[in-house]
C-alpha cells in the first residue's frame, strides 16, 4: 500500500510543525507523574552514560565495545542476553508471563566523521572503515542517545515489572548506518531463536525541529534507498579528432539527463520520488576522449512498484542511449543496483495512531505532531519485512535542537547542522529523557496488566 498526500497537505502539515514548534517555547510540561519523575531521577546517570557513548564511537560491524559495555548493564537488570547477533548485535530477553511480546530497538554504530562540536567529551576515536582509509568517528546520526533512552527505557521497564505481563526484547543493532545491520540479525535467527515480537518500536533523533518535541508519520516513514553504479563504455581518441571515437562523456551526458525524466515524466507527482547523479567520472586529459565513463546514483522511493519503476527506467535509459549513440552491443552500459539495499519503512497507520494517542495525553497536543515522511533511509523497516502479517511496526522521532539554537534559527541568525553533519550537537538531556519515558510509556500501554 502506498500513502499518497498531496502538495497542500503537506504544506499544513509543515505549517503546523512550525505552530507547534512555537507552542514548544511556551508550554510548560504537560503531564508531569510518577513515570516522568522516575526517568528525571536516572537522568544523572544517564547522561553519564551518554557521554562515555559519545566519546566512543565505533563503525558499523564494529560495535564490539559498545555492544559488550551494554550487553552487561542489560544482564545486571536481569535480562538474558545473547551477543554476537547478525555479527555485533545484542538480544536482550525478559519474559514476564503471558502476553504479546515487544521489541524494543536501538541503533550503535558511529560514522566515519571527524567531530567538530568542541563538546568537553568530544569523540577523539580513529578507525578504518570498509574504504581502507583511516577517519575519525564521530556519532553524528545521535545512535549514542538512542542507546541511552533505550537503556533508560529498559531500567523503568524493570522496576515496573510488576506493572506488566508479556514478554520484552530490547535489541541493539548494529550497522544501521550502512543500511545492513537489521537484515544481518533478522538472517541470524532475531525471529527464530528468540521470541518473536508482535509489535516493534524505535525512534530517531531529528534534527529539524526543538528538542524534545514527537514527530511521526503514519504509513511511509522514510524512503527505498538504492545505490546504482552505471558505467559507460566508449571508444577513446585524440580529442581532436572526435568523428574517430565514441565519446563516453557525450553518451553519459545524455543518459544523466534522460534520467530525469523518470520523476518528471513517469512517475506519479503524488508518488514521491528521487534520482540524483552524485558521482560522474570520465577522462584524465584535455585532449583525450576517454574509452569509459562512470555514473554513481542514488535512488528513493516509498513502495516496492515505484523502485522497481525507477530501477527498471535506469537500465532501459542506459540502453536506449547507448542504441541511440550507435555503441554495438558488446559495448553496452552495465548498470549495477547495490545489494542488499536500504528498504521503505512502513509505519503500521493504526498502531500508530494508538500510540501517538497515548502520547499525546503524556505530553500533551503541543509536544507530539504530524510530522512529513523524509526521503532519508532508516534499515528499520527490515523488522516489519520480515514477518508484515504478524507484527505492527513504529518508528518516532524525537527532536534534537537546543531551543536557543532553533529560535535563532526560525529568525534567520543562523543554520541548523542535519543529522551527519560533524556539528551536530543535540540537546541530549532532553532527547533522552523524552524518549526513555516514551519507550516506556508506549511498552506498557502494548502489555496487559500483570495479572489480567
Amino acid at each position: 500500500m502506498i500513502i499518497k498526500r498531496s502538495r497542500g497537505a503537506h504544506a499544513r502539515r509543515v505549517s503546523t510543525l512550525a505552530a507547534a514548534a512555537l507552542a514548544l517555547t511556551l508550554a510548560a510540561p504537560a503531564h508531569a507523574d510518577e513515570l516522568s519523575d522516575a526517568v528525571a531521577a536516572d537522568m544523572p546517570a544517564l547522561m553519564e552514560l551518554y557521554r562515555d557513548l559519545h566519546a566512543h564511537p565505533e563503525l558499523s560491524f564494529q560495535e564490539v565495545e559498545t555492544a559488550k559495555k551494554l550487553a552487561a548493564r542489560m544482564r545486571e537488570l536481569g535480562f538474558a542476553v545473547t551477543e554476537n547477533v547478525g555479527k555485533t548485535g545484542v538480544v536482550a530477553v525478559m519474559e514476564n508471563g503471558a502476553g504479546p511480546t515487544v521489541m524494543l530497538r536501538a541503533d550503535m554504530d558511529g560514522l566515519p566523521v571527524v567531530e567538530q562540536t568542541g563538546l568537553p567529551f568530544a569523540s577523539k576515536e580513529v578507525a578504518v572503515p570498509a574504504s581502507g582509509v583511516e577517519t575519525g568517528v564521530m556519532h553524528a546520526c545521535g545512535h549514542d542517545t538512542h542507546m541511552t533512552a533505550w537503556i533508560g527505557a529498559a531500567q523503568q521497564l524493570v522496576e515496573r515489572k510488576d506493572e506488566w505481563s508479556g514478554t520484552l526484547v530490547m535489541i541493539l543493532q548494529p550497522a544501521e548506518e550502512i543500511g545492513e545491520g537489521a537484515l544481518a540479525m533478522i538472517e541470524d535467527g532475531l525471529y527464530t531463536r528468540f521470541p518473536k515480537p508482535d509489535y516493534v518500536v524505535a525512534f530517531h533523533d531529528a534534527a529539524q525541529f526543538p528538542a524534545g518535541m514527537i514527530g511521526y508519520s503514519p504509513g511511509y516513514a522514510l524512503a527505498n534507498v538504492d545505490s546504482v553504479d552505471i558505467t559507460v563504455p566508449g571508444v577513446g581518441g585524440h580529442g581532436a579528432y572526435p568523428h574517430t571515437t565514441k565519446d563516453p562523456i557525450v553518451l553519459a551526458s545524455a543518459i544523466v539527463m534522460k534520467l530525469q525524466t523518470l520523476v518528471s515524466r513517469e512517475s506519479s507527482p503524488l508518488d514521491p520520488t528521487v534520482v540524483t547523479v552524485g558521482s560522474f567520472h570520465a577522462g584524465a586529459k584535455h585532449n583525450i576522449i576517454s574509452d569509459e565513463a562512470k555514473l554513481q546514483l542514488t535512488v528513493r522511493s516509498y513502495s516496492d512498484e515505484t523502485r522497481k519503476l525507477l530501477l527498471d527506467g535506469i537500465a532501459r535509459i542506459a540502453r536506449g542511449e547507448a542504441i541511440a549513440a550507435g555503441m554495438p552491443e558488446d559495448k553496452m552500459p552495465t548498470v549495477t543496483v547495490a545489494d542488499p539495499y536500504t528498504p521503505s519503512t512502513f509505519n503500521s497507520p493504526d498502531f500508530t495512531e494508538e500510540v501517538m494517542a497515548g502520547f499525546r495525553t503524556r505530553f500533551g497536543e503541543d509536544r507530539v505532531v504530524e510530522v512529513p515522511s523524509v526521503m532519508g533511509g532508516e534499515d528499520f523497516g527490515q523488522f516489519l519485512r520480515a514477518d508484515p502479517d504478524g507484527l505492527k511496526s513504529l518508528i518516532f522521532w524525537v527532536g534534537g535542537v537546543p531551543q536557543a539554537q532553533f529560535d535563532a534559527a526560525q529568525k534567520g541568525e543562523g543554520t541548523l547542522p542535519s543529522l551527519h553533519s560533524p556539528f551536530w550537537a543535540p540537546d541530549a538531556e532532553k532527547v533522552i529523557a523524552t524518549a526513555a519515558e516514551a519507550l516506556t510509556a508506549a511498552t506498557l500501554d502494548l502489555l496487559p496488566a500483570a495479572g489480567q
